[in-house]
């Protein structure tokens, strides 16, 4: 008879227990739910609520993003960098020895190391001549030119046609009429001072 009584007291307990608690479970998860609403709402910033998780269903459909790619042509970039490091009058012409060289089909890291194994990047030269390249330097004397940009179309050209056009297309080549006294050393230079335009 107990324990027919024990089970009584258990169930009778039980259902006591369930239709007390449950609405007071409903009642605070409405509270909450209304809470968040409103503060929703209010445009209030869900990462100052403390120990709220929230959870939603992932969407019927995934979006997909896509990014366009635009390249640039940085080198006018790294080379107007080049020029600030070593502090050369060449910096202002930057893109336009890189649009020069592409126009003559002449690898403008060429243009600018020759004139970094000349001068300095322009830092050396002759008074008034803006002649960084060494061009048309002989026992009479220095070829000068008008300005830097004059100096650089006349240096790209002739590099262009007295040079690449007739098979000297590597420092190497360049140096055995550029500079024939050369002991390697200048194109050695040379070639260092492109690669660091890379």
């Amino acid at each position: 008879m107990s324990v027919i009584n024990n089970k009584l007291v258990v169930t009778l307990l039980s259902i006591f227990l369930f239709f007390t608690l449950t609405p007071v479970i409903i009642a605070m998860s409405l509270i909450t739910l209304l809470t968040l609403d409103k503060q929703e709402s209010g445009n209030v910033d869900r990462n100052t609520l403390p120990n709220v998780q929230i959870y939603a269903a992932y969407p019927n459909t995934l979006s997909s993003t896509s990014i366009n790619l635009i390249s640039s042509d940085a080198r006018g970039d790294i080379l107007k960098d080049y020029f600030q490091k070593y502090n050369s009058p060449l910096e202002p012409y930057s893109y336009y020895i890189v649009n020069l060289a592409d126009e003559h089909n002449v690898d403008f890291r060429l243009i600018t190391a020759i004139a970094r194994q000349e001068s300095n990047l322009c830092r050396f030269i002759p008074e008034n001549t803006f002649n960084c390249w060494g061009w048309g330097i002989h026992s009479r004397g220095t070829m000068g030119f008008p300005s830097y940009e004059d100096a650089i179309k006349t240096v790209t050209e002739g590099l262009k046609n007295d040079y690449i056009d007739k098979g000297y297309n590597t420092p190497d080549e360049i140096m055995k009429k550029y500079t024939p006294l050369s002991d390697g050393s200048w194109a050695a230079a040379v070639n260092q001072f492109m690669e660091e335009l890379e």
